[in-house]
């Protein structure tokens, strides 16, 4: 019984009946007492398996309603025709992103457990450009990078910095162009559907960047932090449409009806390996190897809507 407590005690439903109001009347409780069925009442509330849900979803489904669930990760490569959309000159998402966060309005964490918020200091050292000293970021001195191990001159940050740009401390956004998108697909059994329900979004600055050869992870963001940021700027924040600017529409809508292409990096396993590290044997075979996880999971839709 929903919100019951065992022990011939009236359940909370019930708590307003007249025969919960005689009760009442004949013991009054004590304070301790009441502390006591509230404790009860909380657990009994927390054992709901209604209100067990990804906090971090936009769009929550109960666990019940839940009939299979597989994390994904996918890198969406904003350079591409199909992701132009969202990488329109002065419009780019990931403008908006550093943006959000530099005004304090998006949280950047160190990885995907959101459990190591980071300052917006040690965003903008992430997205800064390579030091003169060599062009080695904190990450790949961890690594036991030299001077020695960097492309073309030594010490030289030219295959960063380009002679007729913008001078500038930080990368612009029109360089930040790998997303990683990490998202649960699950079948909801009550609706019958397939949903992709996007938890978290990390910028990955490309390996062409560096003199040393190694992207450069950013850091990661709650995607439902974007969606509330994206929402504050109804009329900037837009998914532009090349063919008709009339059907623009906002970011969070375009991410939500899947209008980017994207590609499957990896997927939920007890190794936590990517693709790339399970499919090495033949050049390319991870990106084949991508491709039959995409059949697969078309596959797996329709064997679960016939049955």
């Amino acid at each position: 019984m929903v919100g019951g407590v065992h022990g011939g005690s009236i359940p909370t439903v019930f708590a307003d009946t007249p025969a919960a109001m005689n009760n009442s009347q004949e013991a009054q409780p004590s304070s301790s007492n009441a502390m006591q069925q509230n404790t009860a009442e909380e657990q009994d509330l927390s054992k709901n398996p209604y209100l067990d849900y990804n906090q971090n979803s936009v769009h929550p489904i109960p666990q019940p309603h839940i009939l299979f669930r597989k994390k994904i990760w996918r890198e969406i490569y904003l350079k591409e025709a199909k992701n132009k959309p969202f990488f329109a000159k002065g419009q780019e998402i990931t403008k908006f992103i550093v943006e959000g966060i530099k005004e304090g309005a998006i949280i950047p964490y160190a990885d995907e457990t959101f459990k190591k918020p980071m300052t917006r200091e040690q965003f903008l050292e992430q997205i800064s450009l390579p030091k003169e000293e060599g062009g080695l970021s904190a990450e790949e001195k961890a690594l036991g990078l030299t001077t020695d191990d960097l492309w073309g001159d030594k010490g030289s940050t030219k295959a960063v910095v380009k002679e007729n740009g913008p001078a500038g401390e930080f990368f612009m956004p029109h360089e930040l162009t790998i997303l990683e998108v990490m998202e649960e697909l699950i079948f909801n059994k009550v609706s019958a559907t397939f949903i992709h329900d996007v938890q978290a979004v990390t910028i990955v600055i490309p390996a062409e960047k560096f003199p040393t050869g190694l992207r450069r992870v950013v850091a990661t963001l709650k995607y439902k932090d974007l969606v509330a940021y994206f929402s504050s700027k109804p009329k900037e924040a837009v998914w532009v449409n090349v063919k008709n600017n009339a059907a623009n529409m906002p970011f969070a809508e375009a991410i939500e009806l899947r209008l980017f292409d994207s590609r499957i990096v990896k997927v939920e396993n007890p190794d936590n390996l990517t693709l790339e590290d399970t499919y090495n044997k033949l050049p390319n075979q991870h990106l084949y190897a991508a491709q039959d996880i995409e059949e697969q999971l078309m596959e797996l839709d329709q064997f679960l809507w016939e049955n």
